[in-house]
């Protein structure tokens, strides 16, 4: 159970995420999306955020006033450009805006590219 305070559980950071911009929704969102696109990760918290390893970390998310991020690797980011023109990017991360709907297919893709990534070729958190 967390403490008041700094969360130590990914259900601890969803629940103390803001709940006015939908931040709890959207982060329910991402998880499950995550979740099946890398079944066999291990979920925690890395860095005080939501993140999913598999030997090396995988990919982390988290919650913003305006947005919500997720950080697949630079590689990643950088593979998928074309299709995150609208969407604002900087080195690993990836900001979907709070008041959008993810875009979850997209959002599996990317998720699926980094798993390919890590399991084929040994790809660790670069």
């Amino acid at each position: 159970m967390d403490k008041p305070g700094k969360p130590t559980t990914v259900d601890g950071y969803i629940a103390a995420a803001s709940t006015e911009a939908q931040a709890q929704a959207r982060l329910r969102e991402m998880r499950q999306c995550l979740r099946e696109a890398a079944p066999g990760a291990e979920e925690g918290l890395k860095w005080g955020k939501p993140a999913f390893t598999l030997g090396t970390v995988l990919f982390v998310h988290s919650a913003h006033r305006q947005d919500i991020s997720l950080h697949p690797a630079p590689e990643a980011v950088e593979y998928f450009a074309a299709e995150l023109e609208g969407y604002q990017t900087s080195g690993n991360t990836i900001q979907f805006p709070l008041d959008q709907p993810l875009p979850l297919a997209l959002i599996h893709r990317i998720a699926d590219f980094r798993v390919r990534a890590v399991v084929e070729d040994g790809a660790g958190w670069k």
